[in-house]
C-alpha cells in the first residue's frame, strides 16, 4: 500500500510537471512579461535594503532574468548567481560582469570555469540577504515544485531564516495545490505578471 501511495505521488508530481512545462512553453510574450516580473522583484523593499542578492539565470522557458542582470550590477549590491557542480549541488558565485558567464553544459549560462573556484568569488548561502528562486510549479501560498533533483531544497536549507525567498513565475505555473512533504520549503513571496502573492514562508 505504501509503495502504491509513493507511486501515485510520483505520478501526480510527474503530471503536474508536464502540465506546468507545457503551459510555460506555450506562454506568449515571455520577454515582456518576464521584464515586468523582474521589475516587481527589484521594486521590493527587501531588494532595496539587501546587500547580497541571489538571482537565478533563466534556462529554457523560465521567467527570464538574464536581461536584468546588467542593471542589477549597477545597484551597488553584491549580485550572486548559482551554478551546479559535479556532485549535483548548487554553489554560489559573485558576479561582477556579464563577461563572467559562458554557455556551459546543457546550454546553460553559468560562471566561467576558470573563475568559479576563486576564493573571492565564492559565497556561502548564509551570506545571502535575498534569494530569487525558480521553479516548475507553485501555489499562491508559496508551495514550490522543482525538477525533482532537490538542488534548491538543499541550498535553501542553509539560507538564513530571515532571508526572504522570492519565487518568479508566470501565472500559468500556479496550481490550486501541490503535493508537499514536511521538508519542503515554502516561499515568502511568489511574483507573477499579475501580482505578488504572500506565501507561508518558513515560519510554519
Amino acid at each position: 500500500m505504501a509503495t502504491d501511495t509513493l507511486n501515485e505521488l510520483a505520478l501526480r508530481k510527474q503530471a503536474i510537471r508536464m502540465q506546468a512545462h507545457a503551459d510555460r512553453n506555450a506562454q506568449e510574450r515571455k520577454d515582456e512579461l518576464s521584464a515586468d516580473i523582474v521589475d516587481r522583484f527589484m521594486a521590493l523593499p527587501a531588494y532595496q535594503t539587501a546587500q547580497v542578492v541571489m538571482f537565478y539565470v533563466d534556462v529554457r522557458s523560465e521567467v527570464r532574468t538574464r536581461q536584468a542582470l546588467p542593471l542589477a550590477l549597477t545597484h551597488g549590491k553584491t549580485i550572486i548567481v548559482p551554478w551546479c557542480n559535479a556532485a549535483g549541488e548548487l554553489e554560489l558565485f559573485r558576479l561582477e560582469s556579464m563577461d563572467d558567464l559562458a554557455v556551459g553544459m546543457y546550454k546553460i549560462l553559468e560562471p566561467r570555469e576558470e573563475l568559479r573556484h576563486l576564493p573571492e568569488r565564492q559565497v556561502r548561502p548564509d551570506q545571502l540577504d535575498l534569494v530569487m528562486v525558480p521553479g516548475v510549479a507553485f501555489t499562491r501560498e508559496g508551495a514550490r515544485m522543482g525538477h525533482g533533483k532537490g538542488y534548491y531544497d538543499k541550498l535553501l536549507e542553509h539560507a538564513r531564516p530571515d532571508t526572504p525567498l522570492v519565487a518568479l513565475a508566470f501565472e500559468c505555473q500556479l496550481f490550486p495545490e501541490l503535493p508537499v512533504a514536511a521538508h519542503d520549503v515554502f516561499m515568502d513571496l511568489v511574483i507573477t505578471e499579475k501580482t505578488t502573492y504572500t506565501g507561508r514562508g518558513r515560519g510554519e
